[in-house]
């Protein structure tokens, strides 16, 4: 195989260690504190911006927006806007959503699950 195709088969999938792959952008939203709850928060099903400002205690108004406006130009969620008096927005999990909500899940209920040995080892 020559190298130009060996580049090309890489860059379908994306190599997050490549300083320029766009893998690095979604990774950094997705794993952010804030994109790890609202991806756990929407697993639940479709919530408003109040509903998963309550969830997500300690988020900003203005973090949150710019979470979730990253996270829907990422694909993984949809925001639904509904033309009523006062505005109406919804937002939920695309199936990509769903996929990457229950990976950072997993990797938040180990850290929950194992956090008393966490705190253990960094003592110092």
């Amino acid at each position: 195989m020559d190298a130009p195709s060996r580049l090309a088969d890489r860059m379908q999938r994306g190599d997050v260690f490549a300083p320029r792959c766009p893998s690095r952008e979604v990774l950094k939203h997705v794993t952010s504190t804030w994109g790890v709850l609202v991806l756990i928060a929407l697993r639940g099903g479709t919530l408003r911006f109040s509903e998963l400002r309550r969830k997500a205690a300690g988020v900003s108004e203005r973090m949150l927006a710019q979470t979730l406006q990253q996270l829907e130009g990422d694909g993984l969620l949809v925001r639904r806007s509904y033309p009523v008096v006062p505005p109406h927005v919804e937002y939920s999990l695309t199936e990509f959503g769903q996929e990457a909500a229950q990976h950072v899940e997993a990797l938040a209920d180990w850290i929950e699950e194992r956090l008393p040995e966490l705190a253990k080892a960094a003592e110092p």
